[in-house]
């Protein structure tokens, strides 16, 4: 790979990351993967071309990680959340039962 190919899969690595950040905010997991695992061939690819890299090199893969950094803030927030709200539910069933057991009628 020549170094104008390894940046352009930097760039295409950013326009990735993009992507990722606004679909972690959605919550499809599944394409988050894909997305992530495509990534990951990119960087991969670029890796070893860009030793050392410059200073626009450096700043494409600053922003890649600003932006992993927060779509894994995303889906952290997002599974954070869904443990509360299954939480919830598994103590709204055991006052279901409680009360149901009681054979109170109205």
């Amino acid at each position: 790979m020549t170094r104008a190919e390894a940046r352009a899969a930097l760039q295409r690595a950013l326009e990735l990351s993009r992507e990722l950040a606004a679909i972690a905010d959605s919550g499809e997991i599944e394409a988050t993967i894909r997305l992530d695992a495509d990534r990951l061939q990119l960087l991969k690819a670029a890796c070893g071309t860009l030793r050392p890299a410059d200073d626009h090199e450096r700043g494409l893969l600053r922003q890649i990680n600003a932006l992993n950094a927060e779509a894994i803030g995303t889906l952290q927030h997002r599974q954070r959340a869904m443990a509360r709200d299954l939480d919830m539910m598994s103590v709204g069933r055991r006052a279901m039962r409680a009360y149901s057991a009681t054979g109170l009628r109205r």
